[in-house]
């Protein structure tokens, strides 16, 4: 009798977890996949590339510059990590903050935008990407007492 109890709970137990869909355990991150790749916005003045690779399950990695007449003007590095349940965007810019890393917090995330936030750092303290199409997405940068500053970008192939 005891055996049969024994068999009928693990059945149960068999079969809840058989209906349970497995959890993925690094779901904000894969949200904003779309930003894998490189990314361009070519000008007169300036080019502009901002490269995403994926590092890990939980972590994405970028480089970013700005390019005039071959000369490197802008250099940043950008790790994106999903840590607890959230999304920190980790920025270290060449010749900025003595290229000590800044860490924005997602504050939104959406299909096709996120929104990262700092608002105890001057310059940027809100970071905005927003996908366009597949090919191509806007960063937006806010800070107080600074008009916004846009970074079209299309995707390359």
């Amino acid at each position: 009798m005891k055996m049969k109890k024994l068999c009928y709970a693990l059945s149960i137990v068999l079969l809840a977890s058989c209906h349970n869909k497995p959890e993925n355990k690094f779901e904000k991150i894969n949200q904003v996949n779309w930003f894998l790749g490189e990314w361009n916005n070519k000008s007169k003045e300036a080019d502009f590339t901002e490269i995403w690779e994926k590092a890990t399950d939980s972590s994405y990695i970028a480089e970013s510059f700005v390019l005039v007449n071959k000369d490197t003007v802008f250099y940043e590095k950008i790790d994106l990590l999903e840590r607890n349940d959230s999304l920190l965007y980790i920025v270290s810019v060449r010749n900025q903050n003595n290229e000590k890393p800044v860490a924005f917090h997602a504050t939104s995330i959406k299909r096709d935008s996120i929104t990262f936030e700092n608002p105890k750092h001057d310059f940027p303290n809100k970071i905005v990407y927003r996908k366009i199409e597949s090919d191509s997405m806007i960063a937006t940068i806010y800070g107080k007492n600074h008009k916004p500053e846009f970074f079209p970008m299309k995707k390359k192939r």
